[in-house]
């Protein structure tokens, strides 16, 4: 890194998705112990954890993990493709002394872009694949990438990493701890000025960034690593250090590998368990427009260019923005269950159901045992009381409904007729598929608007139970038990929902049962609402997970996850002001991330 006095700098001679990306959206770019601004000094323990150090002997290059068995790097740093001596160390602090958070590994493959030119600078990427996986700790997790439609307009809050000299010829000192420093995105047709006297050409492959008055900076030994910027709470890599003249020089700003045009060919190399892609928008205008040069091509060839500000994001699922407050038996405010959907047919609630993607509704089979014709039905999303106004739904007809054909209970899907606008009070949840365990004494939620009849309003009320153990009353792949609640036959085709990390999961499908005997109730009805089985016992309630429809599940496309996986705790609160509606979702490809897959590394 190079430095000016006190200021130390960095290097210079330099993202929805398949299924196998979604565990990596679920943990990648939150580093639990990066709780500061950062700029130019020492980085603290385990605050970039994504870093990777490169080693042949020494350390020679940086890296960036990208999912628990590959890194990014650039291709400059492999002349050849031999991995003969080469071994990446994760969770490294500095380079001499002990690290006790760190592992290593060495490498199997290299692989460079096909069109590297090591002339030009252009291409310059390179993946490595581990010879084995590495688990995550709080010192060793994945950066996302940015996505293909990602935007760094000029100005952007960008951070780069690594153990490269602090000056041209002017080494890390003792004991070579990992430095961080604050640069701003330079935009790349001013980049590109600013090159053209040295016949350097900047290409939309490319990304810059370095101060105006210079003095931070990437440099030698930092090459490879990786140029990040936050977006909300989440970390994502817009660069690769790739290259520059001399160090923290104001004449010129480093560059680096652009990520976000390379999200086809990294997926293209790594088959299974992809990479987190996310894209990242900048929301100012592009200052960088009105840069003007010889030789500077028109503003429609620039990357800068932004071609994607009508293109609405991808959906996720699982998120609720306006869930504020701890909850368990009451009213909820507005907003706090987004995908909360009221099925109406003669003007009057019927059932409740979930928004499972922008045109899917997931529900109970028997809401439709009086009428299952389409035209029957509306669908109201947003909504928090039955009775009253509600400024914030929306209501939509009903194309199509399709039942899963299993013996006993069955599921439903109810197509609409169009899209709704999502929001604040509209957002999909989450749907568990693959029946992973519970852990006994996590807290779930059931939500439903209850009887009209009782409670006036009939707001949406929600009931807060305990995963309990089932004995033997069911298998756990295809069952979950909770504490016995008396539940009204309105909350019928509602879920059941659990926390994992920031995203919520349906688990069940709550239907109509009578056969829980023994549970205390105030309904002059007899029936209790549950999960889709049985049960003979007072004080559990047994539910059919929404992983029992899985072949019927498959057949519909959702939105994806991409918060923090976690195992369940006993005291999972629910969301906060942080949650934000998209877990499975806010931009990316519809496909369902099942629990399974949240769970996978902690159980």
């Amino acid at each position: 890194m190079a430095s000016t006095p006190g200021v130390i700098a960095l290097l210079t001679t330099l993202l929805l998705l398949p299924t196998g990306s979604l565990s990596q959206l679920d943990v990648c770019g939150r580093p639990p112990l990066n709780t500061r601004i950062v700029g130019g000094q020492d980085a603290p323990v385990g605050a970039w954890p994504w870093q990777a150090s490169l080693h042949r002997s020494s350390h020679f290059c940086g890296g960036s993990l990208i999912n628990n068995q590959w890194v990014l790097t650039a291709a400059h740093c492999f002349p050849s493709s031999s991995t003969s001596g080469l071994r990446v160390y994760l969770g490294r602090q500095s380079q001499e002394g002990s690290n006790p958070n760190e592992v290593s590994r060495t490498v199997s493959e290299i692989i460079k872009h096909g069109d590297y030119n090591s002339n030009t600078n252009d291409n310059d990427i390179a993946l490595l694949h581990l010879s084995s996986s590495v688990t995550f700790t709080n010192f060793i997790r994945p950066i996302c990438l940015a996505a293909a439609d990602s935007t760094f307009h000029r100005g952007t809050n960008s951070w780069v990493t690594g153990w490269g000299t602090i000056g041209s010829g002017v080494a890390l000192p003792s004991p070579q701890t990992l430095q961080e420093v604050q640069v701003p995105v330079v935009g790349n047709r001013n980049c590109f000025c600013k090159y053209r006297p040295r016949d350097i050409s900047i290409t939309d492959n490319m990304i810059c960034s370095g101060r105006d008055e210079g003095g931070k900076d990437s440099c030698q030994g930092d090459s490879g690593g990786p140029m990040v910027s936050k977006q909300g709470d989440r970390w994502i890599q817009s660069g690769i250090v790739s290259f520059g003249i001399g160090c923290a020089d104001a004449r010129f700003p480093g560059v680096y590998s652009r990520v976000s045009r390379y999200q086809s060919w990294i997926n293209e190399q790594i088959s299974n368990n992809r990479p987190g892609f996310v894209t990242f928008t900048s929301s100012s205008t592009d200052t960088d427009l009105s840069a003007s040069c010889a030789g500077l091509p028109a503003v429609t060839t620039t990357t800068t260019t932004t071609t994607t500000t009508t293109t609405p994001p991808p959906v996720r699922c699982g998120r609720a923005p306006l869930n504020t407050r701890l909850i368990g038996g009451s009213d909820v405010s507005e907003g706090a269950w987004p995908w909360m959907a009221s099925l109406h047919r003669n003007a009057k609630h019927q059932c409740g159901g979930t928004l499972v993607s922008e045109t899917l509704i997931l529900t109970s089979a028997n809401c439709f045992s009086s009428s299952s014709t389409p035209s029957n039905w509306t669908v109201f999303l947003g909504r928090l009381r039955q009775n009253g106004s509600n400024a914030n739904e929306v209501s939509v007809g009903v194309a199509n409904i399709t039942f899963s054909s299993l013996s006993g209970e069955n599921v439903a899907m109810v197509t609409l007729s169009s899209k709704p606008a999502l929001s604040n009070f509209i957002q999909p949840i989450c749907v568990e598929r693959d029946g992973t365990a519970v852990a006994v004494g996590t807290t779930c939620w059931i939500t439903g608007w209850g009887d009209t009849e009782t409670h006036g309003e009939q707001l949406l009320r929600e009931v807060q139970v305990t995963v309990v153990s089932c004995g033997n009353a069911s298998s756990s792949a295809t069952a979950i038990c909770t504490n016995a609640q008396q539940l009204e036959r309105t909350h019928m085709g509602g879920p059941l929902q659990c926390k994992q990390g920031d995203s919520w999961f349906q688990i069940s499908v709550v239907t109509v049962s009578d056969s829980i005997s023994n549970s205390t109730s105030n309904s002059s009805s007899n029936s209790t609402l549950r999960g889709h089985s049985e049960s003979n016992r007072s004080s559990v309630q047994v539910f059919t997970r929404t992983s029992q429809f899985s072949n019927f599940l498959s057949a519909f496309s959702f939105p994806s996850a991409f918060s923090a996986a976690t195992t369940p705790a006993a005291t999972t609160t629910p969301p906060s002001s942080n949650s934000r509606g998209r877990h499975c979702g806010t931009a990316l490809p519809l496909l369902i991330l099942s629990l399974a897959t949240l769970l996978a590394s902690h159980l």
